[in-house]
């Protein structure tokens, strides 16, 4: 395939992913005129697309917000951090490498793998807020897409034992943060083919060492071979999050059984 046709090829994909995620943002009233939305940049094949969509996105909507970039420096050894900042310098994005010394910490603290995992994220995300609150944004993105909420969804359920996923707009406690998921309504696939056609420098590898999650890559097999069997499963599966009917659930504190 010659450069034309592979330009005209990610010209058409963008096109079709970014109506994607204009459909969440406008669904759930994600992003308003004048936001300043902060784009977390882990340097992944999510965070790239996030990126660039949501740039697409603002060039042509007609009410514009401001769009920040902010990394999150863990200062895991090895890690190639020059890269992200040549790309998001060339594509001259507004950007922060805030760099906390999460991987030292965790390392000092912490053995398990589990709950390695777990610390790093409220490291992670404390990080952000703080940056986020302190610079004047109100939204902050995040690249999760639906297989990462189905995926949520059916964890909970089976090793939870709660009925919960990933919203696509999150309220923190104190008010102060919004957490928006634009990719929301977008496959992992179609991800993965953009991040190729685009030939974004994804950052792959393990440089903190932890094993990927074991009851995750079991429930994206389970939902592989549905997805197989069933296609289009997985979109109903989410839609189902959508179309919620807490009465004829079993949680007392939404629905009083009360006999008279």
């Amino acid at each position: 395939m010659n450069d034309i046709n592979k330009k005209s090829q990610k010209i058409k994909k963008q096109k079709h992913l970014v109506y994607k995620l204009s459909l969440s943002v406008r669904e759930f009233n994600m992003i308003n005129a004048g936001d300043k939305v902060l784009v977390c940049f882990s340097g992944g094949k999510d965070s790239f697309t996030l990126l660039d969509l949501l740039d697409a996105y603002n060039k042509q909507a007609k009410e514009k917000f401001e769009i920040g970039v902010v990394h999150i420096d863990h200062q895991m050894p090895g890690f190639p951090i020059e890269s992200i900042e040549e790309y998001l310098s060339e594509k001259k994005y507004k950007y922060n490498i805030v760099s906390q010394d999460i991987f030292g910490t965790i390392k000092n603290k912490i053995d398990n793998e589990k709950k390695v995992c777990s610390l790093c994220a409220r490291l992670r995300r404390g990080a952000i807020y703080n940056f986020a609150e302190e610079n004047g944004f109100n939204k902050i993105a995040l690249g999760h897409h639906m297989d990462d909420v189905v995926e949520t969804l059916f964890l909970n359920m089976f090793y939870g034992s709660k009925l919960k996923a990933i919203p696509p707009v999150l309220f923190s406690d104190n008010g102060k943060n919004t957490t928006i998921r634009p990719l929301s309504q977008i496959r992992e696939h179609e991800i993965i083919k953009y991040s190729e056609i685009s030939k974004f420098p994804v950052i792959s590898g393990d440089f903190c060492g932890a094993r990927e999650n074991t009851e995750r890559k079991k429930i994206k097999s389970m939902l592989s071979d549905w997805q197989k069997e069933y296609p289009g499963r997985i979109e109903k599966i989410f839609t189902s999050i959508k179309n919620i009917e807490p009465r004829l659930l079993a949680d007392k504190d939404l629905f009083q059984f009360i006999i008279n």
